[in-house]
């Protein structure tokens, strides 16, 4: 939903009409969409054996039907899906209805709605170089992960200043729900750091909401100041001014770290769809702006190893931070928003050195 709030911020700056067709979940988020139509059709998730299967048809094709009348009240000039089963049913309206039609994939293994629907529509567009599970022959254009514009501007920020005996600020999230984890194991960690660096921690930390006095409690017996909460409303702030990130590494997550320009330590969710969190931290990785963890050895011994050697060792931080800024996208949004545009047209070219796509399953 971050990246499609992007899109259509860029596309209604540019002086078009923006729709927005959704699930009851997508409609719930606070603060994106403002003074967009949104329209709230059935969406049915494929599983759950014959039963579930039988009632996903069901959702599907109401859902479809929906989207079509939607499609001749609107008589749109082209259609973007982002993945995900509440997309499906309206792009297969688009598509019966000769619809100009692409798909944004945020993740770095392509997820199973774009995979299903690539090999029909005109243009698919990725956020990373390799995506896996790509259908052969089909090359996508790389544009990157559309992020919020004050993440944007904090590209032109430089890293906040770390001195020796400065204050070494901490940012931890576990994405849209939280992540336990983190709240078993960070405090954990920052307990066995030197005393020389624990006592220059500030950490901000989102807790899953039945974590949070027991997180609080355990900061306090350390001594190190924590401000907790169970949403970050001013999370663009907060991350301008944190030397290290330390958290899941969903796609948006990524993009907003890579087009900021700070250093994370990574652990991707175990249990996500095709291990798409695992993928998504590969590149950043590899230009050395972010350490990738599994959680099966994400312990408070290898994550206090860890930050010790990106916060002791001089420069490594800074190093870091211009490490993942250079694997930032920072045009993504105008990338995407100049392909929307060309859809009724010609198919575009695709666009970076992207690579021979293969499917590969991961």
């Amino acid at each position: 939903m971050i990246p499609a709030h992007a899109l259509a911020e860029e596309l209604i700056a540019r002086g078009h009409k923006v729709v927005l067709v959704t699930d009851d979940r997508g409609a719930r988020i606070p603060g994106i969409f403002k003074g967009v139509d949104v329209h709230v059709l059935p969406a049915g998730r494929l599983g759950g054996g014959v039963l579930g299967w039988i009632g996903a048809a069901k959702g599907i094709w109401a859902g479809r039907k929906a989207a079509k009348a939607l499609i001749r009240q609107y008589e749109p000039a082209a259609a973007i899906g982002f993945g995900g089963y509440p997309a499906l049913p309206t792009l297969l309206a688009a598509l019966s209805e000769k619809v100009p039609t692409g798909l944004h994939e945020q993740n770095a293994v392509l997820g199973r709605v774009n995979r299903l629907l690539a090999r029909f529509v005109k243009v698919l567009a990725t956020a990373y170089h390799r995506v896996d599970r790509v259908p052969a022959k089909i090359v996508p254009v790389i544009v990157g992960n559309p992020v919020r514009a004050e993440i944007l501007a904090l590209r032109d920020q430089p890293y906040p200043p770390l001195t020796e005996d400065g204050i070494f600020r901490l940012l931890i999230t576990g994405g849209s729900q939280g992540a336990s984890v983190l709240s078993t194991v960070v405090p954990d960690a920052l307990g066995l750091l030197p005393v020389s660096l624990r006592q220059r921690l500030q950490v901000t930390q989102q807790c899953r909401p039945e974590d949070i006095e027991k997180v609080r409690a355990r900061y306090a017996e350390l001594d190190i100041p924590a401000d907790l909460a169970t949403y970050l409303g001013d999370l663009p702030e907060r991350l301008g001014w944190s030397h290290l990130f330390v958290g899941r590494s969903g796609a948006s997550t990524i993009a907003e770290l890579t087009a900021a320009g700070r250093p994370a330590i990574l652990v991707p969710l175990p249990t996500a769809m095709d291990d798409h969190q695992t993928a998504n931290a590969r590149e950043m990785a590899a230009t050395g702006g972010a350490a990738s963890i599994p959680q099966s050895r994400f312990t408070p011994q290898q994550l206090a190893k860890q930050m010790q050697k990106m916060a002791l060792e001089p420069g490594a931080l800074e190093n870091a931070a211009h490490r993942a800024r250079d694997a930032g996208y920072p045009q993504a949004t105008q990338a995407l928003a100049d392909l929307v545009e060309s859809l009724a047209g010609p198919t575009p070219a695709p666009v970076g050195p992207a690579p021979a796509f293969k499917e590969v399953i991961a």
